[in-house]
């Protein structure tokens, strides 16, 4: 049954990227459209922006049900890792989004651009609806997935960008405020680079097989050696395969070397990683007086390392 519902949740969470990109796509026909009619550069450089968004989720898409293969000789771990790699690309491309931002910015500032219309305010409007529209779509997916929230800040800064077309474009058509684009659209990059910069360094300690955040090896060594007849433990590495997928490999000196007590050491070691570190695979090698490895498998070829 919860593997049924795992693949419930995984349908609904696909159904959902595919409604988003769907209604981004039609949203960059509409904003193309509108620039066209109304004259508007601003519209057009918008809508390629929005085209933006709607590759970051169509690559977030696929990164997911690459994910989702299982292992196989040329990937014994899985694919899982696909959605980091997803999760970096559209990063990088974010903080691309925030520099082009500032150059931009730059240039109205000495070069004002006059809004073209209500057209432009109104266009900017039916962005923002589809943007909130898009996020809400991928908001609570987002929190338990690099991959799914690096696209969700594709499209929020998307909406803020919307949002401050319809400010700046009312306060210049009222008072004649040009400055107010500027301003706009550098606090809008501004937050896109905060967020794009954040994520980044654990994107990439992730891809480098960096031990999981809050996790100390110090801390399992002393866990792992109040377990009953484990004398010492050393040569400890811990990472993550993928996201919310812990591994983890140590030698560990025990007192006994009978086979059912090998045994029933790994197997409480294994579950105590698992309920403290959340430790979904588990390699250990047992040695006796810390000199000599005790190689168990061919007494149990059935035995799981995982």
């Amino acid at each position: 049954m919860a593997h049924e519902h795992n693949h419930n949740t995984e349908a609904i969470g696909d159904k959902r990227l595919i409604a988003a990109i769907g209604v981004n796509t039609a949203l960059t026909l509409a904003q193309v459209v509108g620039g066209i009619l109304s004259g508007s550069l601003s519209l057009i450089a918008d809508a390629l922006h929005n085209l933006s968004d709607a590759a970051s989720l169509v690559i977030a898409l696929i990164a997911r049900k690459i994910g989702r293969k299982p292992p196989d000789a040329f990937k014994t771990f899985g694919y899982r890792r696909s959605e980091t790699i997803a999760a970096l690309i559209n990063l990088v491309t974010l903080i691309i989004v925030g520099l082009y931002l500032i150059y931009e910015a730059i240039g109205r500032f000495f070069a004002p651009q006059p809004i073209e219309g209500w057209t432009v305010v109104v266009v900017a409007g039916i962005a923002l609806i589809v943007d909130i529209a898009t996020a809400l779509l991928t908001y609570t997916m987002s929190k338990d997935s690099m991959n799914i929230k690096a696209a969700f800040l594709h499209n929020v800064s998307d909406a803020l960008a919307s949002v401050g077309v319809i400010i700046a474009g009312t306060l210049i058509l009222l008072y004649g405020w040009y400055w107010t684009d500027t301003v706009l659209t550098l606090m809008i990059a501004g937050y896109v680079l905060w967020q794009g910069f954040s994520m980044l360094p654990k994107t990439i300690h992730l891809l480098m097989e960096g031990a999981p955040e809050g996790v100390s090896i110090t801390d399992i060594i002393n866990v792992m050696e109040q377990v009953e007849d484990v004398m010492s433990v050393h040569h400890v590495h811990v990472w993550e395969i993928a996201e919310h997928s812990t591994a983890l490999e140590a030698h560990v000196v025990i007192k006994k070397a009978s086979l059912p007590d090998i045994e029933r050491v790994k197997t409480d070691l294994k579950r105590v990683l698992h309920e403290q570190f959340e430790v979904s695979h588990s390699t250990l090698e047992m040695e006796l007086d810390g000199s000599v490895c005790i190689d168990t498998r061919q007494a149990d070829s059935h035995r799981s390392e995982a």
